[in-house]
């Protein structure tokens, strides 16, 4: 793996994950560019940057708004119950996350001996997160990326499969919601199918349908109005 010039590893092979510093032989950001994302200057393939998740046709960055007081590597707010101590609820649109282990051994099957490495958590509780705004992103935290997906699946037990910026699910006008894939690495799949959706091309998602990303995670969408 890259190692920075403070000496930590990073999975990232141009800024570290760890403090940010510029690794050894990392161009810095191009300028902008037709076709090339202005904040890290990898080339377009579709609506979101493949690497931070710039959006193309709105021009804006993506970089999640935090709370005064809030370090950008704190765990991302969750719903609070409304009363007692019953599972967690929201009033609008959410996702559920878990992880699926019917979803794991069919990517283990499909793996083969490449799985060898890949174990399912003993402990992985469900959350529960609304979806907020016009774009939710899936992904992995990356602070020295400014990458901070509202569903972050970088809190332990981190699936391994997940990529930085793996999927987004945009709102649309009339309420529903699209998911798109912008090239994450080991593709998304939906409500058990084994084909990934095509890269970059939405999705139209329904109440109940459920999002498949890295080795273990499912995401049910719950898009009703009143708690779920």
């Amino acid at each position: 793996m890259p190692v920075c010039p403070c000496g930590h590893t990073s999975e990232a092979a141009d800024y570290c994950d760890v403090c940010g510093d510029l690794i050894g032989g990392a161009a810095p950001a191009k300028p902008l560019e037709t076709g090339v994302c202005p904040r890290c200057g990898t080339p377009r393939s579709g609506r979101f940057c493949e690497v931070d998740g710039y959006d193309f046709e709105t021009g804006a960055g993506h970089t999640a708004e935090l709370p005064a007081g809030r370090a950008p590597w704190a765990a991302p707010p969750v719903p609070q119950p409304r009363t007692g101590s019953g599972p967690l609820v929201s009033d609008g649109p959410s996702a559920l996350v878990r992880a699926d282990r019917d979803y794991f051994d069919t990517v283990v099957a499909e793996m083969g001996r490449d799985a060898a490495d890949l174990t399912f958590p003993p402990y992985c509780p469900e959350r529960r997160i609304p979806l907020i705004g016009d774009r939710v992103r899936i992904g992995r935290r990356s602070t020295s990326r400014a990458i901070l997906p509202e569903i972050d699946l970088s809190t332990p037990p981190q699936d391994p499969g997940v990529s930085h910026l793996h999927a987004v699910l945009l709102a649309q006008p009339d309420g529903t919601w699209n998911l798109v894939d912008p090239g994450s690495t080991n593709g998304t799949t939906v409500n058990g199918g084994t084909e990934p959706i095509p890269v970059n091309a939405p999705m139209p998602m329904g109440d109940g349908d459920r999002i498949h990303v890295g080795a273990w995670t499912t995401i049910t969408l719950s898009l009703q109005e009143g708690p779920p």
